[in-house]
């Protein structure tokens, strides 16, 4: 079985094929500046990459091209659709309406777009390339798979905000996390790993340009950072993550900026970037910091001291804690964040051999035999979950 596994932006369209009788990636890409002049694709078929540049209007026609790519008589790697068995689909917000992936049918679409207001860029964007696929392969069954499904297990206590208590039976106000696929990958791998243990205790940190933790016990979310959107929990790049919500009352009648702004300030120029005014990437900021740069060595410490925090918060939600995980373009590559943060767990019994903590995006466990917690580096593939998801519903 092959499965087309899709992650539409508003301006972007990510893509993989995956052959389902190894789990093999047999092509993938992704095509940038959908709707602008100057959109193109990037191809990837093994090592071969294939740029291709072509406006295209929205993401029918993004997707058009996408399909023309897999079977391209030079380096396709299908000889027809009909091949493609399924379609998987990353939609980032389910709401509460969703618990689990689902196929996708009318109802399902509205239940997307009645999330939307949740989630309004990501959604939308779900959306157009649900209804592509259906005008360009009829018939093929779909798959919707959503972020924040994993975290529905989250018991009321956790997700439910202090805020009068209309607003969550009217408006929806309560926290439903993010990056709910790859929490789920890591943390049922971290389970086989420990020995496949019943009521196993782990903290996953998904450490990226977008992060959260999850706090998760016998292989369900009880808890995680992100709230009702992806700018809550710790910080990021950019996101500044939680902090006193004065703060925005107080920045709008002193620096006099409206609330679109402050929106601008939190989600794009805070985080990270805010305090060290480099860079959101944080081997840039890292390379600042070696270099003696003290607001990037302040900006690093704040994010080492903060995820630590949050780790400690958990064991509370967990009453114990078995391993950490780290996940993500951070938490998979840079090896002296993980230190950090470790470093700052060192009083729960926390060691890290240096040595096997460094290495970049390969599974290791990096702690030593003495630590009374084991911590492990497991590299993500939410496209693989998604697969497996659709051909189980498919199947």
């Amino acid at each position: 079985m092959k499965i087309l596994v899709l992650n539409s932006g508003s301006s972007s369209l990510k893509y993989q094929l995956i052959d389902m009788q190894n789990e093999q990636v047999i092509a993938k890409g992704n095509f940038e500046r959908i709707a602008q002049d100057n959109s193109f694709l990037t191809h990837k078929v093994g090592e071969e990459k294939h740029v291709i540049e072509c406006p295209v209007k929205n993401h029918e026609e993004a997707i058009k091209v996408v399909l023309e790519q897999l079977t391209n008589k030079e380096y396709g790697v299908i000889h027809d659709l009909g091949e493609i068995d399924a379609v998987g689909h990353r939609v980032v917000h389910g709401g509460e309406h969703f618990t689990h992936s689902t196929l996708v049918d009318d109802n399902v679409i509205e239940e997307i777009k009645k999330a939307a207001v949740l989630a309004p860029l990501h959604n939308h964007a779900a959306v157009l390339g649900i209804e592509a696929c259906q005008k360009l392969m009829k018939g093929v069954p779909m798959v919707t798979v959503f972020d924040t499904a994993f975290h529905q297990t989250m018991p009321k206590k956790a997700y439910i905000y202090p805020l009068p208590y209309e607003y969550y039976e009217k408006y929806a106000v309560r926290r439903y996390g993010a990056h709910g696929t790859s929490h789920r990958f890591v943390s049922e791998r971290a389970i086989e790993l420990l020995g496949g243990e019943k009521d196993l205790k782990i903290i996953t940190c998904h450490l990226g340009q977008g992060a959260s933790l999850a706090a998760i016990k016998d292989g369900k979310c009880l808890d995680t950072s992100m709230g009702l959107t992806p700018l809550g929990g710790i910080p990021m790049g950019t996101r500044c993550g939680d902090l006193d919500p004065a703060i925005v009352k107080y920045l709008m009648e002193n620096v006099h900026v409206s609330i679109d702004e402050i929106d601008t300030i939190l989600n794009k120029k805070s985080g990270a970037l805010g305090i060290s005014g480099i860079s959101p990437d944080f081997r840039d900021i890292q390379e600042a910091a070696d270099n003696g740069n003290e607001r990037a060595k302040l900006a690093l410490d704040n994010y080492n001291y903060l995820v630590a925090q949050f780790i400690a918060k958990y064991t509370v939600t967990l009453q114990g804690l078995d391993a950490i995980v780290f996940t993500a373009g951070v938490g998979e590559n840079q090896f002296k964040t993980r230190k950090g943060i470790c470093d700052n767990l060192a009083y729960m019994g926390v060691k890290i051999d240096e040595e096997k903590n460094n290495i970049r995006a390969k599974e290791v466990e990096i702690s030593t035999k003495d630590s009374k917690i084991r911590v492990f580096v497991i590299p993500t593939n939410e496209e693989l979950v998604i697969a497996r998801d659709t051909m189980n519903l498919v199947k």
